[in-house]
């Protein structure tokens, strides 16, 4: 690695250490959800430019018939684009993006990147609740700027528990996952708890830099208070059923108990992944 990238990154990662992350994110959350056309088209079109968002896979292709950069952002797809895959014993990818590391969590911990771990407990941010996955199976899939935003369920399951967890919110790309230690612990985040035919699941939204807001189909859009929240439920949702919604870019972790299921040996750190193919089996 060149001496100038190296310092780049030093500057990325320093200067999200400095920069007021909240008011930041506050301040884009208002422009996002703006319906001024005149706002929202500059930054649907700006974005959808810098970033080479394709459109004809939306279920609305014209840019400019988004309502607000936020309706934009968290487009739907064309029915028929993204297939759920039908085999009973798989577990699908919970979203467009790459997986940022997948594989056996030992004795609580979880990889992250290169010397950087965080525990399941930091994760989950409730002692018995982590519990069931102390010693089972972990992947991480990094949503970009460019990928579809919504968050669907890997396998069948009744939602029992939501976990708000405030925190803050540094950019999850990889350089800052490399170099911030327990980033998707410390982010603001949000723990969905299932009970499926596996036993215990769990699906972390996990927030980011200009990260305007976090959404479930049992919570609505969050709202950040700056305290712990649990919500009970009871709320059936089936392989590849919505189940949440981020207001720009971010990472969802999917959690499994020991012995219950295998990621497929296909898939590793940077590999592709879309929405509802299978990333693994249950044993």
């Amino acid at each position: 690695m060149s001496l100038t990238s190296t310092l780049k990154k030093q500057i990325f990662i320093q200067a999200q250490k400095v920069v007021p992350q909240q008011q930041l994110s506050r301040v884009v959350g208002k422009v996002a959800a703006s319906e001024n056309p005149v706002v929202k088209n500059l930054a649907i079109q700006a974005f959808k430019a810098q970033y080479g968002i394709d459109l004809s896979i939306a279920e609305q292709t014209d840019a400019l018939k988004y309502k607000s950069f936020n309706d934009f952002f968290t487009r739907a797809l064309k029915q028929g684009v993204r297939e759920i895959d039908t085999d009973p014993s798989s577990i699908v990818s919970p979203a467009d993006g790459a997986i940022s590391q997948l594989g056996k969590i030992k004795d609580g911990d979880i990889f992250q990147a290169k010397g950087q771990h965080f525990t399941v407990e930091q994760l989950i941010g409730d002692p018995k609740l982590a519990a069931p996955f102390v010693h089972g199976e972990f992947a991480t899939v990094y949503l970009s700027p460019r990928d579809y935003h919504r968050v669907h369920m890997p396998f069948a399951g009744t939602l029992t528990e939501t976990l708000y967890i405030p925190g803050e919110l540094f950019s999850v790309n990889q350089t800052t996952a490399e170099n911030i230690p327990g980033l998707f612990a410390r982010n603001e985040r949000m723990v969905c708890l299932f009970d499926t035919e596996l036993g215990r699941m769990a699906v972390v939204l996990v927030g980011a830099m200009i990260v305007a807001g976090i959404e479930t189909v049992a919570t609505g859009k969050v709202k950040p208070t700056g305290r712990l929240e649990l919500n009970h439920h009871e709320l059936v949702l089936e392989k590849g059923a919505e189940l949440g919604r981020f207001y720009l870019g971010s990472t969802a972790i999917v959690l499994f108990e020991q012995d219950k299921m295998n990621w497929d040996a296909q898939f590793k750190a940077n590999s592709a992944v879309v929405m509802g193919e299978a990333l693994g089996h249950t044993l």
